[in-house]
């Protein structure tokens, strides 16, 4: 029992939380309890108290009490690497060496830099024999007694989420250790995590350029530079990581494969997926990336037995059966029915999976004709998914605002002309599953036009012109500051842009960037690119929020996830839109959904006479080309054109007036087919 003098702050838990941390380190494992007792009699859920009281727990050889604390932890916590060391640790005192093993290796994936479980691990490995992972384990155990201190403080705050206490303390140490390459890369892996990824391309560009022959900081300079669509750098990097290391089977070969298929180089693509499934037998991840490149390419059957063989590596892999759902075109067993609603209706696995689950499971639904059932998993989903939005509608509001502001007749004017005079970007904008997909691939079937994706230069370009402020309220330059440039940059980044986007490309004249979200930009493109063309794919407004609403995206388009947020976006949409009719007459072909579906040819002279192209029959019969295409639409565009899908949200009406008063009558009112 602790000593009745004792005195435990009140309402200050960083000074409740240094004395309990000084009396456990003392020994004083009673007075330690206490101050943890009386800490979650107030708050239960206190997961700092709880771990040192379960350290107490084990120090005082309860190792039962311990690990039901520990076990409890996890459920809230799953990804805190402390608490699993130490349930190793109490496993191991049990004599569990096995289940300490598992333990000590989840903590050591969630936190490399836990020292404890190391050395733990190093003794298991050693004592069963397993040579190989213990000779990884001295080389990681040797190079974290190398790392600083205060790095290894850092990827622990990283590990547990901290983001901002990560960047705080490292920002610190590399003021005093400027070219510290590990440094560098940890921080690097923090913006990365924020999303930061110009701050951390540069970090990672100077690593390399510092150590050419540092392996892991190449790797990660690869990998961001996938993240951020330069794929071929990223190929670049992986060819000389190849030369180098030849034999790899593991992140280099990995990274080869990811970068040939980001510039659609699917052939040595496919080639190291295969090597990497050969290697790696029981890991469901080259399963996925395999069918990914397979789906693209159009090889539907081969993409769906990957995609089974993923899931059946992973029971509950979520993103193995969202994947199939999103061919548009699988079919379900009532099998994998049954599995997908047994997991989701116990909870199991991460939430992630969870998601990607309901959205199958709507789609399947949703196939099956039964409406209520797939809105409810679709709602279920999108719920999940809001959580972690990083949408918000003020925000999209003084984005709209700040372009019509800026972007005036009178810009225009007194800048006409000012940029890079090419005429062979052909840009397809709008909302997310507006037929942007489709309008690409008719378009792309021409001789004279490469088909290429959704690219991120003029997005990364207005991320560039935005700036960085401390200040969060503080308004971004972007647009206002296009008003203060120099005319000669916009020739130069007109020019940086052709010159950026050739690796996407062949030989064609012109080529599409079918990015949705440059409706914003079309000032920025007219100022740089004024030869440019822009189309703009629209849909009618029911079918394409409640179509977006029930699409599970990669990444971003985070207002989707609601049915009020997507219908104020498409009213923001449609406001900006407005504005660039007003402002840039004619620069603008604003091509209906409903319309292409409804009378092709026209629509066919329509978009190829507005990119002064001569018609080419293979336009009509887009559903032939061959090409890769990594949108959600893929497998429908290689379709001849169909009308079932128009009036598809018809059969939620009665759950979608969320949707309705969102849009407002005057946008329902406006939209020129029923």
């Amino acid at each position: 029992m602790p000593d009745t003098d004792l005195t435990i702050p009140q309402n200050d838990t960083t000074e409740q939380m240094q004395l309990a941390r000084k009396f456990l380190g003392n020994n004083q494992f009673a007075h330690a309890d206490a101050i943890s007792r009386a800490v979650l009699k107030q708050d239960p859920e206190n997961q700092d108290f709880l771990y040192i009281l379960a350290v107490s727990m084990r120090l005082q050889e309860s190792h039962s009490q311990s690990l039901q604390i520990l076990d409890d932890m996890l459920v809230a916590r799953p990804g805190y690497g402390r608490a699993h060391q130490e349930r190793g640790y109490n496993l191991l005192a049990l004599n569990k060496s096995a289940k300490a093993r598992v333990a000590f290796e989840l903590a050591v994936d969630l936190d490399p830099s836990l020292v404890g479980s190391w050395k733990s691990l190093a003794t298991l490995y050693k004592r069963s024999g397993d040579h190989k992972q213990y000779s990884a384990s001295q080389d990681q155990l040797a190079f974290l007694a190398k790392m600083p201190a205060e790095l290894l403080s850092v990827i622990s705050y990283m590990s547990d989420g901290k983001l901002q206490d990560a960047e705080r303390l490292c920002r610190y140490f590399l003021r005093s250790n400027k070219t510290h390459i590990e440094g560098m890369r940890i921080l690097a892996e923090i913006a990365t995590r924020n999303k930061v990824l110009d701050d951390a391309e540069f970090l990672l560009e100077s690593c390399v350029e510092f150590e050419p022959d540092h392996l892991d900081a190449r790797i990660q300079y690869g990998n961001v530079l996938l993240r951020i669509q330069k794929f071929e750098k990223a190929r670049q990097q992986s060819e000389f990581l190849i030369a180098k290391y030849p034999e790899d089977m593991g992140a280099i070969r990995l990274l080869h494969a990811n970068a040939c298929a980001g510039v659609g180089d699917n052939v040595p693509a496919i080639a190291s997926y295969r090597q990497l499934i050969r290697h790696h037998p029981r890991d469901p991840q080259y399963c996925m990336e395999l069918a990914h490149v397979l789906k693209a390419e159009g090889r539907f059957q081969e993409a769906v037995a990957y995609y089974q063989k993923a899931y059946e590596l992973r029971p509950g892999y979520g993103d193995a059966y969202f994947s199939l759902a999103n061919t548009k075109r699988y079919e379900f067993s009532a099998d994998e029915l049954d599995q997908m609603l047994g997991y989701v209706s116990a909870h199991e696995g991460g939430e992630v999976d969870r998601i990607q689950m309901h959205f199958a499971l709507g789609k399947a639904f949703e196939d099956a004709k039964e409406y209520e059932t797939s809105f409810e998993h679709y709602g279920k989903g999108n719920h999940l998914k809001q959580k972690s939005s990083q949408h918000h509608a003020d925000r999209l509001q003084q984005r709209i605002d700040a372009q019509i502001a800026s972007c005036t007749q009178e810009l225009f004017k007194a800048k006409k002309d000012v940029g890079f005079k090419d005429p062979a970007p052909i840009f397809i904008v709008g909302l997310p599953r507006s037929g942007s997909t489709l309008v690409e691939q008719i378009l792309s079937s021409h001789s004279q036009v490469d088909g290429t994706m959704e690219l991120h230069n003029i997005l990364n370009l207005a991320k560039r012109l935005r700036g960085k402020s401390g200040n969060p309220d503080e308004a971004p330059r972007y647009p206002g500051i296009l008003q203060e440039i120099d005319a000669s940059y916009f020739r130069r980044f007109g020019e940086q842009f052709i010159n950026n986007t050739q690796a996407y490309r062949s030989d064609a004249a012109f080529f599409t960037d079918k990015m949705p979200n440059n409706f914003f930009h079309i000032g920025l493109i007219k100022l740089v690119l004024p030869d440019a063309k822009i189309i703009d794919a629209r849909r009618h407004p029911m079918a394409c929020c409640f179509s977006g609403f029930k699409q599970l995206f990669g990444e971003g388009q985070d207002f989707s996830y609601g049915l009020t947020e997507i219908g104020n976006y498409y009213r923001q949409y449609i406001k900006l839109m407005d504005h660039w009719d007003k402002v840039l007459p004619g620069f603008v072909l604003r091509v209906y959904y409903e319309d292409v579906v409804g009378n092709l040819v026209q629509q066919v002279g329509r978009l190829l006479d507005f990119c002064d192209l001569p018609f080419e029959q293979a336009c009509i019969d887009f559903h032939k080309t061959e090409r890769n295409v990594r949108t959600p639409s893929s497998e429908q565009v290689r379709q001849p054109i169909y009308t079932s899908g128009l009036e598809l949200w018809r059969n939620y009406e009665k759950y979608l007036d969320p949707l309705k008063q969102a849009l407002g009558q005057d946008v329902m009112a406006r939209y020129p087919i029923e």
